[in-house]
């Protein structure tokens, strides 16, 4: 997809590693993260980058199965490049991207981008039903290989 400069593109070659993990391990919900562990979540999800020229200014993954579910993870777009509308022209090419239609539903997490998620339909979840189990806090406080 190409909009007014910018192109969206799922080739996982055009991605760029350290940019991604830079941005991520800074983020309040990957804060941590080990660059192998980004590597390898990419390597298990359909990846989508926003890309100025050959420069990479965005980017967001689905976890999915491709025929009911999808999680919308670690959607961002570069500070210097926010405000153009990047982030929805990236949420609309995910919703409408040809493999993931037709499925029984998203789901994805935010602390403050309610607003944005809700133009795309988005909803608070059901507190009732919705379950989860987090196995630890944060990345900065997972114990070292050596540790195990």
């Amino acid at each position: 997809m190409k909009a007014s400069g910018y192109t969206i593109s799922t080739d996982k070659d055009r991605m760029d590693l350290d940019l991604i993990h830079a941005f991520l391990s800074q983020s309040y919900w990957a804060k941590g993260i080990p660059k192998d562990t980004v590597r390898s979540a990419m390597e298990h999800s359909l990846c989508f980058g926003i890309f100025k020229e050959n420069e990479q200014v965005g980017f967001a993954r689905a976890i999915t199965d491709y025929t009911t579910f999808a999680y919308m993870a670690d959607v961002f777009v570069l500070e210097k490049e926010r405000g153009k509308g990047l982030g929805k022209m990236l949420i609309s090419y995910m919703l409408s991207y040809p493999s993931l239609q037709g499925l029984r539903r998203w789901t994805l997490g935010t602390r403050d981008a309610h607003g944005l998620y809700a133009h795309f339909g988005f909803e608070p979840a059901d507190s009732g039903r919705e379950m989860v189990k987090r196995l630890f806090s944060s990345y900065e406080n997972l114990p070292k290989a050596s540790e195990k």
